[in-house]
């Protein structure tokens, strides 16, 4: 029940301790505003952190080789081991069960891109249709190569969004005759990439066409495979890992590689490097949580021990109050409201103050690894009300004491 007169005493009680009052709200505000601003950078890092892994699918591996730099079976260092059609055809059908998507690459860097009298230098990539998925590419207009273009080798090419603009300007690039290298292409499909512009730098053709057009024969510059996920992560993780190495340990053994020799074949598992990554990201959220709850603690211990002194300079108050009548529960409620007051308005104008200012600076962090850090508010608010509750029971201690004051002897005390 609301009682005037109850409010009344814990203002003035308050305001007679304005010092005192003032620093215990501030710690408890203080915890508050740390956790909140410890939790917003928490999430900007785990979004910083995912944006790099939604370059490409999370769960793709990557085969690409260069030169032996040991000894083999008889042959020497310094051989380049070329990859070709038949190592991706033999991976794709050895683990077919396992595989959603995958292509062969064979890239050209550098190569000119010419429309009318504008021209600049691109990676050119021939690859396969599901290239599109492997990279997440998102087709801002026409289409990707399709299965068609690459048994025809057709003459295609799909441009990203930064080449349509250095190249295009406002112009519709959909159908448009270009050069790659001299030779003649037709534009089907601008893509986006969320790896941004450096990705967007690049223009796809069907790798049969690469090959014929620029002399590949059967080689490949690397091998791309995305693993098919299971709901259960940890076991998409170890079989992403394992077929990782068996494909490794296959283009070793079939190019007479030494086990050992890093520089000549390597396989990226990144579903396997994102579990490392999001195992980190946790611990780095538990070490903040961790941190602002001790803050938070140290605030409550405050509160508590403000209470302890309040009991004790009111001890003759309280004891006219029993000897009067007023029940041990009317006395407990009496602290409790107070100690619940400080929290609940120390607390809140923490929360207000930490939200407030994440939302001013989180337009402004955008680096590559912190993106807009901000705090889910029902989290906040859900912390904020365990601290009430924390605070309630904080004062509980020093209001049994009080309850328990004889009143004899509460009017004795000086």
């Amino acid at each position: 029940m609301f009682s005037l007169e109850r409010w009344q005493e814990i203002f003035e009680t308050l305001h007679k301790n304005k010092l005192r009052t003032f620093l215990t709200g501030l710690s408890v505000a203080s915890g508050i505003f740390i956790l909140v601003i410890l939790l917003g950078f928490s999430s900007g890092i785990q979004k910083g952190v995912k944006s790099q892994f939604e370059e490409d699918a999370t769960n793709k591996i990557s085969i690409w080789t260069g030169t032996t730099t040991k000894g083999y079976k008889g042959l020497n260092p310094g051989r380049y081991i070329q990859l070709k059609n038949s190592d991706h055809e033999e991976i794709s059908r050895k683990y077919n069960e396992d595989l959603e998507y995958r292509t062969s690459i064979y890239s050209v860097w550098g190569g000119i891109f010419t429309y009318k009298n504008q021209s600049g230098n691109y990676r050119i990539e021939g690859s396969s249709p599901d290239q599109q998925f492997i990279e997440n590419e998102s087709m801002v207009a026409g289409r990707f190569i399709n299965l068609s273009d690459l048994s025809s080798s057709e003459k295609v090419a799909v441009i990203g969004n930064q080449v349509k603009l250095d190249i295009f300007k406002e112009e519709d690039p959909i159908g448009k005759n270009v050069e790659i290298m001299g030779i003649n292409f037709v534009v089907i499909g601008v893509y986006t990439d969320p790896g941004g512009t450096r990705e967007e730098t690049r223009v796809f053709i069907p790798i049969t066409t690469a090959q014929k057009a620029f002399n590949g024969g059967e080689n490949v510059r690397s091998l791309s495979y995305t693993v098919k996920m299971s709901d259960d992560f940890d076991e998409a993780v170890a079989l992403s890992a394992s077929l990782s190495e068996n494909m490794e340990n296959d283009i070793r053994t079939k190019h007479l590689i030494a086990p050992d020799d890093r520089s000549a074949v390597r396989a990226w598992d990144t579903l396997e490097e994102a579990k490392k990554i999001y195992t980190l990201l946790d611990t780095i959220r538990a070490v903040f949580w961790f941190v602002g709850i001790g803050t938070i603690i140290a605030g409550i211990v405050g509160v508590s021990n403000i209470m302890l002194i309040v009991v004790k300079e009111r001890t003759k108050e309280i004891g006219i109050r029993k000897a009067l009548g007023a029940l041990p529960s009317s006395i407990i409620g009496m602290i409790l409201q107070e100690a619940i007051f400080i929290t609940s308005i120390a607390g809140f104008t923490g929360l207000f103050l930490g939200v407030g200012l994440l939302e001013l600076i989180s337009p402004m962090v955008n680096s590559d690894f912190i993106k807009f850090p901000q705090v889910d508010f029902n989290t906040a608010i859900t912390t904020v009300l365990l601290l009430i509750a924390a605070g309630a029971l904080a004062g509980f201690v020093p209001a049994r004491r009080a309850a328990n004051i004889r009143p004899i002897e509460a009017l004795r005390d000086e």
